[in-house]
């Protein structure tokens, strides 16, 4: 009891000590939060006071500017009334001289008076030399002809798989009635008008690189070319290679082709989830600037989903490729025909693999450094992805088989089973019984099976290090080898003997395969 309360006080004491730290870094926060605010308050009073300073530097010079003009104006006005009162008074007098002449009885004399201004009525007009003006009104009606225009790089997302939208500017100072576009590759130099400082080029070739360059053009002639730019077109889809697709449970790995003679810049690969109504939800995920030509995608368990991808340049995304339907109940996986011996055939389905009795010509077994050469055998292409994986094999009693894993460097001229690099379960016909081994590096435990499998289950576990096998229709277990793979490994399938056999994959593991 004492050392259980030595504990509870120990953690007491540790909680302490945290809240302790905890209100010190609070604290900490607290000072920190209240600096910088006084600093932020200094900065803005500073600022006020640089902005009132400044506002009434402005008023006081424009108080004094207008305290000059106003001084200025009412000094001129002061002259104006002292002239118009003299000439006030000088009318006065000649009124009034013209009233005492006019009372004489002489009327001869008014007609004497003179009244002749002293101020001529007519004004002398100089000649002035305009030439000069002249000559600068004619050049004012000339317009120069443009400079060159300035052609935009490409922005991206502005073209599609036969058109490119191109941008360009010219100087503010210079007059254009038109533009010329010229581009390439075509077996001529293609102009076309514009009004314009854009254009869209149509009539291309999709993912295609273009040199495009543009004149300006007015009454008095065409500018010099723009610099070249480099535009492309937007990618054709791409084509999902549907026979080299996988899934499992929790991914899929998609491949396909570019479909462009050339490079692409990256691909995005879209995916919609199918709902238990069979309608696509709303939403679109998308993986992007995926680099290569295939793509490992995370997925939910036990869900439907449609794929599609697209190729991407600077240009922007092309279309969808076609869209490929994913399924992760179970694992899925097509045979690789080009490791199968020269006398497998294989399903139009790519399921079921054929060895028949005729014998083919010297001609007809020209192999390759991926064909298997000695063992009629082929492998499946399994999806790189460290969890659980199921299939199921269909056989009859009368065919000799081989069915397992096995790594991709496995030997070609080897059997499976007989090397370190495969693991496979092994049936052979003898006179008096069934036999079935279980095969790795040559070496089988002494096992007997008293019913034949006619569907034989493999379940392959990649965490446990684990691969088993099943009498699917008994629900019996057959054998498990305990193995840590160094390395990702292909499901295999082997005949010894003509015959056929059938895989079937996609299928949810039942419960006993992983327990």
């Amino acid at each position: 009891f004492q050392l259980e309360i030595d504990t509870v006080r120990n953690q007491l004491q540790g909680k302490v000590a945290e809240m302790e730290s905890f209100a010190g870094h609070l604290e900490e926060i607290f000072l920190t939060v209240e600096e910088n605010f006084g600093r932020q308050e200094q900065h803005l009073e500073q600022h006020y006071n640089d902005v009132l300073q400044t506002l009434s530097q402005r008023y006081d010079e424009r108080a004094a500017g207008l305290e000059e003009e106003k001084k200025g104006k009412l000094e001129a006005l002061y002259n104006q009334l002292l002239s118009c009162g003299q000439a006030i008074d000088a009318s006065k007098e000649l009124i009034e001289t013209a009233q005492e002449v006019y009372r004489l009885q002489d009327k001869r004399l008014f007609l004497k008076i003179d009244f002749t201004l002293a101020t001529t009525l007519e004004f002398n007009t100089p000649l002035a030399d305009l030439s000069d003006v002249k000559t600068m009104m004619d050049s004012i009606n000339v317009v120069p002809a443009p400079s060159a225009p300035v052609i935009n790089p490409q922005m991206p997302n502005s073209a599609t798989q036969t058109s490119l939208r191109v941008r360009w500017s010219l100087f503010s100072d210079d007059t254009v009635e038109y533009y010329d576009l010229y581009y390439r590759p075509v077996l001529e130099d293609t102009p076309a008008d514009m009004k314009e400082t854009h254009c869209t080029v149509m009539d291309l070739l999709p993912n295609a690189q273009y040199e495009l360059w543009v004149t300006a053009t007015n009454t008095t002639g065409i500018s010099p070319a723009s610099e070249k730019a480099l535009y492309m077109t937007v990618p054709s889809p791409p084509v999902i290679k549907q026979r080299e697709c996988t899934s499992c449970p929790e991914a899929a790995l998609i491949r396909w082709e570019s479909g462009n003679t050339n490079p692409v810049d990256s691909y995005t690969v879209e995916l919609n989830e199918m709902g238990t109504d069979g309608t696509q939800s709303g939403i679109t995920e998308s993986v992007v600037a995926v680099p290569t030509c295939q793509c490992l995608i995370q997925l939910k368990t036990g869900r439907r989903y449609l794929i599609s991808v697209r190729a991407v340049n600077i240009g922007g995304p092309s279309d969808r490729s076609e869209v490929l339907s994913v399924s992760t109940t179970g694992t899925f996986f097509y045979l690789l025909e080009d490791t199968a011996h020269p006398c497998l055939s294989i399903s139009e389905d790519g399921f079921t693999i054929f060895y028949g009795d005729e014998e083919l010509p010297i001609s007809a077994m020209a192999l390759d450094d991926n064909t298997f050469a000695r063992c009629v055998a082929v492998l499946g292409d399994l999806i790189p992805v460290r969890g659980r994986h199921y299939w199921e094999v269909e056989v009859d009693d009368g065919t000799e088989f081989r069915i397992g894993v096995a790594y991709e460097d496995t030997e070609r001229n080897s059997y499976l089973g007989a090397n370190s690099t495969s693991w496979c379960m092994r049936h052979i016909l003898t006179p008096s019984r069934h036999k079935y081994e279980f095969l790795h590096n040559g070496w089988s435990p002494d096992l007997r099976i008293t019913v034949n499998p006619v569907r034989i289950g493999v379940a392959l576990d990649y965490e446990r290090g684990t691969l088993s096998f099943f009498n699917v229709d008994l629900e019996q277990h057959l054998h498990t080898f305990h193995c840590h793979f160094r390395n990702y490994v292909h499901p295999c399938f082997s005949l010894d003997n003509p015959g056929a056999l059938t895989i079937h994959n996609a299928i949810e593991a039942p419960e006993y395969a992983f327990i």
